[in-house]
């Protein structure tokens, strides 16, 4: 759209192909959700550095958001059998997430109806058979009530009925098991509407935890979190992507307070490529990275795309493992389809990109944060996979280090959070009030902020 034609803010497009354009020439029936788009102007004042910098934004947070709102806190599979818990830290709050002997799952404040006290170590995972308080041995049933109190003579004062563990609301969804510390929170399907229309939880069931690499980062989270709301820096931050990355040309879509969505097109040039590579040398650029999944020579045939080509690679080698994806479009196939849950979670849908992204404070310190970087891949029919146990990384240490990591991903990880101090530092000592966004690339950042200031300000 040129700037002639361009008649109010958030109207403006970058040249060239868009999305939209790419799914008319799909080789597949493309779905409803990809066609429809749902993009609004929501304003261009600057977003304050003080949410960013200081601790006492930091603490309305702490009372008004992380309390409030649904958050996955491990998958399904982290607690297959009875007994076995998952324990999910957020600032100064904690919950075991454990499986009782009934099958179901429940989630618990990690604290002893006593006098307080961590019932499990944060992070931490493992079997019990009971939730037993390591100071005093005040224990209950997996179920959360309470089964034994030593001395009870010493407490007539204590109803036992009005003992039991501090239930958290929490639900399952695509295998991923959300908690909720809200007294009466709106439902999890209704918190993440439309993804559970657009998206099959079954695309995320049929996974299995193949990597989770928890990455400690010197910056407040969502500085972390807003990285990677925007294809605006691909140019800059990831130059060596263009020649394979519609940049620019990225599709945003907004919906509701608490879901955005991110379109990001494989497979094409950016707009701002020097010289235009042809569908071979895009080719051989898109498998850098996939050399384990695909084969040593792929040929774009003659009036072919990369993105074809590809997609097909994907469906055959989908099809050895058992999953047939013969019918899905090229788009669900190779592009970046990414979709941020409010306030911390990102599920990308794509076959060939399957990452789940989730950012946390890193205790109670405000410009400190916890990057949780999981990859899942495609379970074998009717096997049980256990999920990759995490690897930390300290601020200093490359993604390129950990074993089963391709090296060329690591790298663009490393491109990634090497921006994030830099943010958090320059934020400090800025000599203007706020950040500056663009009305439709960064739209999604705005839309968090604007979620935000709505638990912060009209929830308190």
């Amino acid at each position: 759209m040129s700037e002639e034609l361009v008649s109010k803010p958030g109207d403006a497009r970058c040249p060239g192909v868009s999305v939209q354009d790419l799914l008319d020439e799909d080789s597949r029936d493309v779905p409803s959700y990809l066609r429809k788009q749902s993009y609004e102007f929501l304003g261009d004042e600057d977003i304050p550095f003080e949410r960013y910098t200081t601790k006492e934004y930091f603490e309305k947070e702490v009372e008004n958001l992380w309390s409030r709102t649904w958050q996955w806190a491990c998958r399904e599979e982290h607690i297959p059998e009875p007994g076995d818990y998952y324990v999910y830290d957020i600032g100064p709050y904690s919950v075991i997430v454990m499986r009782t002997d009934s099958g179901e799952i429940n989630a618990y404040r990690n604290s002893c109806m006593h006098r307080g006290t961590k019932l499990k170590p944060s992070f931490s995972s493992g079997r019990s058979q009971s939730i037993r308080c390591p100071y005093h041995g005040w224990d209950w049933h997996l179920d959360g009530r309470i089964k034994s109190l030593p001395c009870e003579w010493d407490f007539p004062h204590v109803d036992k009925a009005k003992i039991d563990l501090s239930k958290v609301h929490c639900d399952v969804w695509g295998g991923f098991v959300f908690i909720n510390l809200e007294a009466e929170p709106l439902s999890l399907l209704d918190y993440l509407n439309p993804l559970p229309e657009h998206i099959q939880s079954k695309v995320f069931e049929d996974r299995y935890i193949a990597q989770h690499i928890e990455k400690e980062l010197n910056c407040n989270w969502k500085i972390a979190s807003e990285a990677f709301l925007e294809a605006y820096h691909v140019m800059e931050t990831h130059s060596q992507l263009m020649r394979t990355n519609g940049d620019a040309n990225t599709q945003y879509d907004i919906y509701g307070d608490h879901v955005s969505r991110l379109i990001n097109v494989a497979g094409i040039p950016s707009a701002f490529c020097e010289e235009e590579p042809s569908e071979q040398q895009i080719l051989d650029m898109f498998l850098v990275g996939d050399r384990d999944d695909v084969a040593d020579e792929l040929v774009v045939p003659k009036g072919g795309t990369a993105r074809r080509v590809m997609a097909e690679q994907f469906r055959q080698s989908m099809a050895e493992s058992g999953q047939d994806i013969s019918q899905v479009s090229d788009s669900e196939i190779v592009d970046s389809i990414a979709y941020f849950v409010f306030p911390n979670q990102q599920f990308f849908s794509g076959v060939s990109f399957p990452i789940v992204y989730r950012f946390r404070p890193l205790g109670m310190a405000h410009d400190k944060a916890l990057f949780d970087l999981i990859l899942l891949k495609p379970r074998p029919v009717g096997e049980f996979v256990e999920p990759a146990e995490p690897v930390r990384l300290k601020v200093e240490e490359s993604y390129t280090t950990v074993p089963g990591m391709d090296p060329y991903v690591g790298h663009v990880f490393d491109q990634d959070t090497g921006n994030m101090q830099a943010a958090q530092e320059g934020a400090a000592t800025a000599g203007k009030s706020g950040a500056t966004l663009a009305n439709y690339q960064e739209v999604r950042v705005r839309h968090f902020h604007q979620t935000l200031t709505k638990y912060l300000e009209e929830r308190s």
